[in-house]
């Protein structure tokens, strides 16, 4: 049975990467343990977001959070420059943790909100916090060598990821364009997000939206590139990763919170999804 692929290690606090490619090859549906930031820049393209597929304009940016499963889609011959950002989820609750005076501080919270509204946002110029500016910026420093330059650095990350939540608080980014999804394969989507400890048979899937589960297995398969059952596999997957390092839950427990009916099936699928056992990733 197929599952996505997590791609890519972050070892650092974030990692700033500044990408031009006219002939990307097509990158296959993942998922990353750290959010991602794309600030695009030039060129044609499209983003698809857990089942929501966004056309791309110069100045958008995406907010895809840890464990989302997304792939960008690109054109051969066309132009497809961005900016990539990943951005550790323990960096930025290590400040909301801090104690402040005014209150407390969630830097996360922009992939909250991109969650509930879109998953991408428009700068206009002329905003009153140029991000793209900043980030430019942030660029440059990384690539010195100058005094504390580490630390400069990560201050400046610091400070655009405060002005990019309060770009989006004060409702300085734009929502210009509207996702294009199935509407009944969306409602599929959410529905299993906000139910995988349950039963999620295909039967009982295509009675919730009214429809053949044939008809649905085909169209969910089409929209998002993935079938029915490899979602929710990978989606409990991801949760139960989550468990394990955020919690002392027993790991059975962990199995079956996660809506795994077979410990030895969790167990397998676990050790094939992220090449070790659940034990030994909670030992790491």
């Amino acid at each position: 049975m197929a599952t996505y692929k997590k791609k890519g290690f972050l070892h650092q606090h974030f990692r700033i990467f500044h990408l031009k490619d006219t002939a990307m090859k097509e990158i296959p549906f993942h998922y990353h343990d750290f959010h991602k930031i794309i600030i695009f820049i030039d060129g044609e393209g499209q983003y698809i977001i857990e089942g929501k597929n966004y056309p791309l304009k110069p100045r958008d940016i995406l907010f895809v959070s840890a464990g989302e499963i997304h792939r960008p889609v690109t054109y051969p011959g066309k132009l497809y420059e961005r900016i990539v950002i990943y951005v550790s989820q323990d960096f930025l609750a290590h400040w909301q943790e801090e104690q402040w005076n005014d209150g407390e501080i969630d830097l996360s919270n922009c992939f909250q909100r991109a969650r509930e509204s879109s998953s991408v946002m428009h700068m206009p110029k002329g905003t009153e916090h140029d991000l793209l500016f900043h980030m430019k910026k942030i660029e440059k420093v990384d690539k010195g060598q100058g005094f504390a330059n580490e630390l400069y650095t990560e201050i400046l990350f610091i400070e655009f990821m405060i002005l990019l939540n309060r770009a989006l608080m004060s409702n300085e980014l734009e929502k210009l364009h509207e996702a294009t999804y199935d509407p009944k394969v969306q409602q599929i989507i959410e529905y299993i997000n906000a139910h995988l400890p349950e039963d999620l048979s295909i039967d009982m899937l295509s009675d919730t939206v009214f429809m053949s589960k044939y008809h649905l297995m085909r169209k969910f398969k089409a929209e998002t590139g993935y079938s029915i059952h490899q979602y929710i596999n990978s989606k409990r997957l991801i949760q139960a990763k989550e468990l394990l390092s955020s919690t002392s839950m027993p790991i059975t427990d962990i199995c079956f919170q996660c809506g795994f009916k077979d410990y030895s099936a969790f167990s397998r699928e676990f050790k094939k999804q992220f090449k070790m056992s659940a034990r030994e990733y909670r030992r790491n």
